[in-house]
């Protein structure tokens, strides 16, 4: 029935053995079987599958008015002052919609009616949202495109990654170089006769690789774009609401010297309920609405579910998500550099709180994507009933953002699986190197497992 009335570019999890999953609780999903997975890569259920406070502020809610934000509600307002109150001063005015990728498109909306100006820089791998305004501005989706011709008025900065990227970790001062680049390409655009509305990027790049920008890069990004007569669009989509766990938003992570002019926020705003805010200025909010056009959204800010983003709220808090993101968080990256250290597949561990990436490689020095065995390892693990996910440029990045209910008893069992597949690998080449000398039987096992010979051969001691 899926191949029947499912569009056929709509793609699903796992497409050579997908799951039927039929409930949810905390950190687990089931499926129609009774099997419980582990839910590594959930971040839009926040606080949890199925939390049933958030599901009875819903319920409850829904039984008493649902109507759209033209009426007055207290909901509305106690949510906004909520939201508010995790931000720094300045960004006070709140503009409710119902997912990331209308909250981002209306933030080039407030960006190009403030500044008159219509230019858009972007990082590379970005991903902002699936309306046409935003595929423009997401490299990750415009470059899948055959024969795509990008928008003259987009233009494509370098990802701040200083594990692949050009300015590595060893250079004396990467946010400097990586802001550099946006100051050339607002220079290029200037001479073209452009001008720069907004620079938009995600706190911590998600489907770019989980890729965490150096400290001090978005004070100087910005500190160029405003000179450009430009806007700092920082969306938190994906890495909002405690998940990186020493802060409430990770764009927090730059320093308290570093404010945006517009944030975003999108799924776990809601905990899957279909809620986003965009946050600015109130500068900003009054030249939007001196352009003359009303803004209205028919189902944002409606009391239901503000309602349930006030019970998300009030989970975080009650019980200490934010915190046990940090702590489980820090306990995750100790084992997985742990597991560094004896598998050499493993060539990077990055993230804050439980925004983790691990990125594999055949070869340390030449960085060569490992993604045939990234694909190998999220299916091994899903037949062990734990799931994971890849993602990155070259799809290399294993990728864990779970529901912050996640334990330290989930990540030893994440981690020992990872290992244990890892090991196994390896184990099996070794086997096959010991067991005959044809070269060519050994290039067919290097290829069925997808492993980079020489990058091995220096840890085989079997």
């Amino acid at each position: 029935l899926q191949f029947l009335y499912k569009a056929p570019s709509c793609k699903v999890f796992f497409s050579h053995d997908p799951i039927k999953i039929v409930r949810a609780k905390g950190q687990y999903m089931y499926d129609e079987n009774g099997n419980q997975y582990l839910d590594c890569i959930n971040n839009v259920a926040h606080v949890g599958h199925s939390h049933p406070i958030v599901v009875k502020a819903g319920a409850k809610q829904m039984e008493l008015l649902n109507t759209n934000s033209r009426f007055l509600h207290d909901n509305l307002v106690q949510y906004a002052q909520r939201l508010q109150a995790t931000l720094p001063e300045k960004l006070s005015v709140c503009y409710f919609v119902n997912s990331g990728s209308e909250a981002n498109d209306l933030a080039l909306r407030l960006a190009w009616q403030y500044t008159g100006h219509k230019d858009i820089i972007t990082l590379e791998n970005a991903y902002h949202g699936h309306v046409s305004s935003l595929i423009n501005i997401s490299p990750y989706k415009f470059h899948q495109l055959s024969n795509a011709e990008q928008s003259k008025s987009v233009h494509v900065a370098l990802s701040p990654d200083v594990y692949r990227g050009i300015y590595k970790k060893d250079h004396p001062d990467p946010a400097t170089a990586y802001a550099d680049d946006v100051k050339n390409l607002i220079h290029k655009a200037h001479e073209n006769g452009h001008k720069i509305a907004a620079f938009i990027a995600e706190s911590l790049q998600s489907c770019g690789g989980q890729v965490i920008p150096p400290a001090g890069y978005f004070q100087k990004v910005a500190q160029h774009v405003h000179k450009a007569g430009g806007l700092f669009i920082a969306d938190e989509v994906q890495v909002g609401f405690g998940r990186v766990g020493t802060h409430f938003w990770a764009f927090q992570l730059q320093g308290e010297d570093f404010v945006p002019d517009i944030v975003t926020m999108g799924k776990p705003i809601g905990n899957g309920h279909p809620i986003s805010c965009v946050v600015t200025t109130r500068e900003i909010a009054e030249a939007f609405r001196n352009s003359g056009m009303e803004y209205f959204n028919t189902f944002g800010g409606n009391p239901v579910s503000c309602a349930i983003g006030l019970a998300v709220l009030d989970v975080i808090e009650k019980e200490d998500l934010q915190g046990n993101a940090l702590r489980v968080g820090r306990y995750l990256m100790q084992l997985l550099e742990q597991l560094k250290e004896k598998h050499p597949l493993v060539g990077d561990i990055r993230g804050c709180g439980l925004f983790v990436g691990v990125e594999l490689v055949r070869d340390r020095v030449k960085l060569t994507p490992a993604t045939a065995e990234c694909q190998d390892i999220i299916y091994k693990l899903k037949e062990q009933h734990i799931l994971l996910s890849a993602d990155g440029p070259h799809r290399n990045v294993l990728k864990l953002k779970p529901p912050m209910c996640f334990s330290e008893e989930d990540v030893d069992l994440v981690v020992e699986k990872i290992d244990q597949i890892l090991t196994g690998t390896l184990k099996t080449l070794c086997v096959c190197l010991k067991s005959s000398r044809n070269h060519i039987f050994v290039f067919i096992i290097q290829n069925a497992f997808s492993i980079h010979f020489d990058a091995y051969l220096f840890v085989c001691r079997c």
